[in-house]
């Protein structure tokens, strides 16, 4: 234990260590993240460990701080194939949120996500109906809907019902309720419950609403992309015009959510692929939207991908496509030859 020669130093040193716990919280659980989008369970198991070590030292043992980590946890061990811990995990993050008068619309939404994948891996239909029967109405936030979500939603519901579907498609759209309530039903962290929900109606072989869960996410990525680097390009056009050097890109992500980017605008371009004849502007779409997002982090692969569009569109004669992705090409060869600052 360091030593104090007032109650001031004393004071200022647990702050210091605070701090620290508290940017190591994030790290850990960022890395976790990270590892999870890319597929590597076994690896983010540690980084979740030292997460919700790091989360009961600074919160105590009852936090609800504690269920993001938890999650986490739950995820790898259902990746890994671990069923019963995974759901000791989210028993405990479940008990956690019940007894919290204080959890968030994020951290519900990330509880039912790992519920969906749980009732999946265990094909336990009537526990996820019980849960997720009850957990709309007790949580009484039917006045936080937008119009738009009410709309999505009851159609999604309708279409269940009509179908006879397992009701293990209901967790993913409550994931979406309680992350449009937190973020917007446009925001980037919303499309992995879209994602998610697109995949399961995929499996099922219902394509028409697979279909336009995967555009709609699709578009919410290329929105944000396309949005972040119109803001880099003002800052660049005034760089140039001062020094004559330019910014280095950046996603405005962490490196979890570059993952998870890369992860679902891979996933849907090999679905578009697979079906590219009969949508071969729904291909282009979201191969210039990675093409964005590769740019954006300064990988070669954005001339990979956008080489790819440029093919596809020359296969589909469309001089207009074609045009924007040959001046895409450009911007990035003429981006490369400029110096960094």
């Amino acid at each position: 234990m360091p030593f104090y020669n007032s109650e001031e130093e004393r004071q200022h040193g647990l702050q210091q260590l605070l701090k620290r716990q508290k940017h190591l919280i994030e790290f850990c659980y960022t890395v976790a993240q990270k590892y999870l989008f890319e597929g590597k369970h076994e690896d983010a198991v540690p980084a979740a460990l030292h997460s919700l070590r790091f989360r009961r030292n600074v919160h105590g043992l009852s936090s609800v701080e504690l269920v993001p980590a938890y999650l986490l946890l739950a995820e790898a061990s259902l990746g890994l194939g671990r069923i019963i811990q995974a759901e000791e995990y989210l028993s405990q993050a479940q008990c956690t949120v019940l007894k919290s008068t204080e959890c968030s619309n994020a951290t519900h939404s990330l509880l039912h996500r790992n519920l969906g994948l749980l009732y999946i891996a265990k094909k336990n239909y009537e526990e996820a109906r019980y849960h997720l029967a009850n957990d709309v109405p007790r949580r009484g936030l039917a006045g936080s809907y937008s119009s738009s979500l009410i709309t999505f939603l009851r159609n999604c519901y309708s279409k269940l019902f009509q179908w006879r579907l397992p009701h293990f498609t209901f967790p993913p759209a409550i994931c979406i309720y309680f992350a449009s309530c937190a973020f917007g039903t446009e925001d980037i962290r919303t499309s992995g419950g879209y994602f998610h929900l697109a995949n399961i109606f995929y499996d099922l072989n219902k394509l028409d609403l697979a279909d336009t869960l995967y555009t709609k996410v699709s578009e919410i990525w290329h929105k944000y992309l396309d949005n972040h680097y119109q803001v880099l390009s003002k800052d660049r056009i005034q760089q140039i015009d001062l020094l004559g050097r330019h910014f280095v890109n950046d996603t405005g992500l962490d490196e979890a959510q570059e993952a998870e980017a890369i992860r679902i605008l891979t996933s849907v371009l090999n679905i578009r692929e697979s079906t590219s004849a009969r949508a071969p502007q729904k291909t282009i779409f979201v191969l210039k939207t990675l093409v964005m997002l590769y740019h954006l982090m300064n990988s070669s692969k954005a001339k990979e991908y956008a080489t790819r569009a440029l093919n596809l569109a020359r296969e589909q004669l469309d001089v207009q496509e074609q045009t924007g992705i040959e001046e895409l090409l450009s911007l990035i060869s003429t981006e490369e030859d400029l110096p960094v600052t």
